[in-house]
């Protein structure tokens, strides 16, 4: 029963990973599409955030997992 709480809670860290990072790409697109001159540092803000993004979840994955010890 534990290990499939703990399968549920990382697979929930993994899909708000996906769905945060689907919302940073986006907006980036439409920044990029409204102005082309900012680009590069649009894309650099992008990839910081999309890091930071996949950290938290991973550091999901972790706590979810450790779960099954606990």
């Amino acid at each position: 029963m534990v290990g499939s709480i703990a399968a549920i809670g990382a697979g929930l860290a993994v899909i708000g990973a996906g769905i945060g990072i689907g919302q940073v790409g986006g907006k980036a697109m439409e920044g990029i599409a409204r102005q082309p001159e900012a680009a590069s540092k649009i894309q650099t803000a992008m990839i910081i955030a999309a890091a930071l993004i996949e950290g938290a979840a991973l550091f999901g994955v972790v706590v979810a997992l450790l779960g099954l010890n606990g």
